[in-house]
């Protein structure tokens, strides 16, 4: 008799863990599949509405089948928006939150550059609650394979190869990182070569790095530069560290120096990449 009592308990006990991890009822399951757009974030609202906020709007308008949501990954960012009253979460919270609502289906797009920290982050939150869920996806990064890769540098030549003529020479400048992922960057830097070599791709805090840049720059005894941001949103990197930092050291160096500061999410061909990456 005690070993049957024994077996009841154990047998009420797993029921009870089952149910308080299993998906929701079906009375409260939603039979729709919500989008989870993962950012790293702004706290300037200018970049950010031209970035963040419209490849959220266009992800809606690309697919109506699903509740399109966001999160961001920048714990610093979010403190800071909140100090101001504006609430974001991470994406383990947001994913938290989208299962309380009943939603079974969720695909999870980030609007990240490279597969860096951040996204290997992502992919740990979303392990972490996968059995909460019937299905959930993650999506790629804009550079993650060699395809993608040449399918930003044809887009970037399309759309700035008139800026590069014989003395003209374009910098995409990227965060960077210590990554494994930096490596993306150096790739793009020799697929965007040998599409012109007048082109050339360098980071803030990785290689190929502002005294590579320079060297490269010299070498082919460059005048004018134009300086491109190599991120999502023009924020603080690209405000300080592009438009400040690296403008005032380049004209010491002796160039001309321009800039088109704008976020790659105001990209249209970028959108549309990661619209293709979701899809």
């Amino acid at each position: 008799m005690k070993t049957i009592f024994t077996i009841l308990a154990v047998l009420t006990a797993f029921s009870a863990t089952a149910n308080a991890q299993s998906p929701a009822s079906s009375s409260d399951v939603i039979d729709r599949t919500a989008l989870l757009m993962v950012h790293f974030g702004t706290t300037h609202d200018d970049t950010r509405q031209q970035t963040i906020d419209a490849v959220n709007d266009l992800a809606r308008q690309s697919f109506p089948q699903m509740d399109v949501r966001e999160a961001y990954t920048s714990r610093i960012v979010i403190k800071r928006l909140a100090q101001r009253g504006i609430v974001r979460k991470t994406p383990l919270d947001m994913l938290l939150q989208l299962r309380s609502e009943g939603y079974q289906h969720v695909v999870v797009q980030p609007t990240h550059i490279i597969p860096g920290e951040e996204y290997a982050t992502l992919l740990d939150d979303v392990r972490q609650v996968k059995h909460l869920f019937a299905d959930i996806r993650v999506g790629k990064p804009l550079l993650y394979s060699l395809d993608d890769c040449q399918a930003v540098a044809t887009l970037f030549n399309s759309q700035l190869s008139a800026e590069a003529d014989k003395r003209s020479h374009v910098v995409w400048v990227g965060h960077g990182t210590a990554h494994p992922a930096n490596a993306m960057y150096a790739q793009m830097d020799y697929l965007l070569k040998r599409l012109n070599p007048h082109f050339h791709v360098g980071t803030i805090e990785g290689f190929p790095s502002f005294d590579d840049v320079v060297s490269d720059l010299k070498q082919a005894k460059a005048r004018r530069v134009v300086l491109v941001p190599f991120m999502f949103v023009a924020g603080d990197h690209a405000k300080n560290d592009i438009s400040e930092e690296w403008k005032a050291a380049l004209e010491k160096e002796g160039f001309h120096v321009e800039l088109r500061l704008e976020g790659l999410g105001q990209n249209k061909g970028v959108q549309q990449l990661f619209m293709n990456h979701i899809q």
